[in-house]
């Protein structure tokens, strides 16, 4: 009975046993059903996981794009630096009969010692962690091509190399505001994966990010339990696309002009920046765009992150009388040979306004007032022929208070904003309203280009690196007529004279004379307001200079402004006319057989008016001074140059006679101030055509002169 009751518990143990088992071979059943129809089990993607336990993907990295001058030479560029890393781990080899992890500490610290500027002892330091892989510290990364040659050389077990890309500048603060620089972040790639990228923080590297970045590639690949490839197994590629390759307008060779011209201003100011541009005066391309203070994009030493030639604005100063009195032309209302008294000007409110020479020079014209940067010239013209409306119409007309487009980050607009009497008259004289150089420069192109405006760019093209197709062409915009050519030649006259008239200290320009060169400009003083918005300082001062050469059929626009209280006009000519003589050369502009007048002796003209022509012409011949009569009159009634400027005696005098009829001289072979001399005197409408010496005119010799026919006449670099 015993017997048959354990018999019986051993056969219930054993259901137990099976049923148990059966349990648990249902639960094996049921997993590997839903392991083997389901993609996803608790979160995991099993295709992904088992791919990623048996392939590797590697991120093939693009370049990012080079960026040009406009001749070709490279501003920016990439360069691949490496990081040395040690395998440590045995793993790593396997059963590799090579060996592919560091195997002898010692010797490979004294080995990489001899070419790092490492002391072995710290090397081995790091030859000794317990780790797969180490890095040797900050002395072992950014190695150059050459070096990490170098170390391969020794053939050391162990020894690989991470390749990084870095950004190079090969001439340092070379237009350093408009290239900018990059920094390094991690971004997402298009696998989702965060990789280390370039990215641009300012300047052109900023604006045109998008273009210079490239697309990034990658390879797929089976790999061993140890991470390394599996030779003669199945592989994907795709291959990285560089980035496109940017060419700036800007020339490597002015660009060094101006910079060079900036630091010795500098170096002989306290200056709070300084700024220069210089410009294509027919397309209104940049040549050159300096500041200072400058940095080097390679150490990112910048004490300002603003580029001044775009992104700062500030009271311009006299310079905006150019505008002011395009204005009064374009009106109608401009007579230069009207008087006005200089000195004070009362405005209805009573409050008084003068020139910087407080005591002015008595009754002048307007056109005298122009040269010595006369306040009250412009407030004349404003309040007797003109409003606030139409001078802000003007200005605005010009660019002024807007963005001029150019291809730079953060531009700003500056304000032209006025209402009141006083703020109007100010205005006129560029107090109380705010510009940038670029849209100085910008409004310049409007004189060289016979009064049509074109927008300023600096970018030549984007070329995609690969194939070489031009992908954007940069070049000459037009945007409207904003002056008449009769304007246009009178503001080139009015501006010569600023530079190359009368030599006393009145002509404000007077430093700025280049002779054979045909300077012409206007120059700017502005207050400086205080901080606390309380009125003006008592020395800070902005100085600005407005030109373009040659004057006649300008080529190169230059635009400068600093802000300093030491300052003074002829400390800064000597630099900017360094700029001027250097890029003329550099250009061919002049002819140099013809031109070195610096070594020809110069004269002070003196007042020839209401003498006898006979006695006039005897006292020039005497002096081996050349000479043009005009008319078969006795007396002079009116000369060019006129009385107080300086020549030299390759240039020749005209004088206009009492005579009843002019007869056309030949003017084939004049230079190009002997000609403007000429029909400033006549004052008869012309065109021109090229630059150097004239080589066509229109009118031929004896014909007589009437102020209705155009003397139409072209110019040859020699002659």
């Amino acid at each position: 009975m015993k017997k048959e009751k354990n018999d019986l518990k051993n056969i219930r143990f054993s259901r137990t046993y099976i049923l148990v088992g059966l349990f648990v071979f249902g639960l094996i059943i049921y997993r590997i059903n839903m392991l083997s129809s389901s993609e996803i089990v608790e979160n995991v993607n099993l295709q992904q996981l088992a791919s990623n336990r048996t392939t590797k993907q590697e991120t093939l990295y693009s370049k990012r794009g080079t960026i040009y001058d406009v001749n070709g030479d490279v501003l920016a560029q990439n360069v691949s630096s490496y990081t040395l890393i040690a395998y440590l781990s045995p793993s790593r080899t396997g059963n590799s009969k090579t060996p592919q992890h560091v195997v002898d500490v010692d010797y490979t610290a004294e080995q990489l010692s001899t070419v790092l500027d490492i002391p072995k002892e710290q090397i081995v330091y790091y030859l000794s962690k317990d780790a797969y892989q180490v890095e040797l510290g900050s002395k072992a990364k950014n190695l150059s091509e050459l070096k990490k040659d170098e170390i391969k050389a020794l053939n050391l077990p162990g020894i690989d190399f991470i390749e990084t890309q870095q950004r190079s500048y090969p001439y340092n603060s070379l237009a350093s505001y408009v290239l900018g620089y990059t920094k390094k972040e991690n971004v997402k790639d298009e696998n989702g994966d965060m990789v280390e990228e370039l990215v641009g923080e300012m300047g052109i590297e900023k604006y045109f990010n998008d273009e210079l970045t490239g697309t990034n590639g990658m390879t797929l690949f089976q790999k061993d339990l140890q991470g390394n490839r599996i030779p003669n197994t199945k592989e994907i590629t795709v291959e990285a696309v560089d980035g496109n390759d940017v060419y700036l307008t800007i020339n490597r060779h002015i660009q060094l002009f101006v910079e060079d011209a900036l630091t010795e201003i500098s170096n002989k100011c306290d200056t709070e920046f300084i700024t220069m541009m210089l410009a294509d005066a027919k397309t209104g391309a940049i040549l050159a765009s300096g500041t200072y203070p400058t940095f080097d994009p390679n150490i990112k030493d910048m004490t300002s992150y603003l580029n001044f030639n775009v992104s700062a604005a500030y009271e311009p100063g006299s310079t905006m009388k150019i505008y002011s009195y395009m204005a009064a032309m374009e009106e109608g209302v401009y007579n230069g040979d009207e008087k006005y008294k200089s000195g004070i000007f009362t405005a209805k409110d009573g409050t008084k306004i003068g020139d910087w020479k407080r005591e002015g020079w008595g009754y002048i014209t307007y056109d005298q007032g122009f040269a010595f940067s006369s306040n009250t010239a412009v407030m004349n013209l404003i309040s007797k022929y003109m409003d606030g409306a139409t001078l802000k119409r003007y200005y605005k007309k010009l660019g002024f208070g807007s963005e001029t487009g150019i291809e730079l980050p953060n531009e700003v607009a500056g304000k032209v904003n006025f209402k009141y009497e006083t703020e109007i008259l100010n205005a006129g004289f560029g107090q109380g309203i705010t510009t940038t150089p670029i849209q100085n420069v910008k409004a310049l192109t409007s004189i060289s280009n016979d009064g049509i405006l074109l927008k300023p760019y600096i970018v030549d093209k984007i070329v995609d690196h690969d194939t070489g197709e031009i992908l954007y062409q940069g070049g000459k915009t037009e945007i409207e007529r904003v002056a008449s050519t009769k304007t246009v030649q009178k503001m080139k006259e009015l501006m010569r004279s600023v530079v190359n008239g009368d030599s006393s200290n009145s002509v404000t320009g007077y430093y700025y004379r280049v002779d054979g060169y045909d300077f012409i400009a206007k120059t700017g003083t502005a207050q400086v307001a205080r901080e606390d918005g309380k009125g003006y300082s008592d020395t800070m001062v902005t100085r600005g200079l407005a030109g373009m050469f040659p004057g006649y059929d300008p080529q190169v626009i230059i635009y400068l402004a600093l802000r300093s209280d030491n300052c003074s006009p002829k400390t800064i000519a000597g630099p900017v006319k360094d700029v001027i003589k250097n890029t003329s050369k550099f250009l061919g502009i002049y002819d140099e057989d013809k031109e070195k007048t610096k070594e020809l002796d110069e004269i002070t003209v003196d007042s020839y008016i209401n003498k006898e022509v006979k006695s006039v012409t005897s006292t020039l011949a005497s002096n081996s001074i050349s000479y043009v009569v005009l008319g078969d009159g006795d007396k002079v009634v009116a000369q060019y140059p006129k009385e107080g400027e300086v020549i030299n005696k390759i240039n020749k005098v005209f004088l206009l006679t009492n005579s009843e009829t002019i007869k056309m001289p030949k003017i084939i072979g004049y230079s190009a101030r002997d000609f403007y001399s000429l029909v400033n005197l006549l004052k008869i409408p012309y065109t021109t055509d090229g630059i150097g010496y004239v080589s066509e005119q229109s009118i031929k010799e004896g014909t007589v002169l009437n102020k209705e026919t155009v003397l139409e006449v072209k110019f040859t670099a020699k002659y």
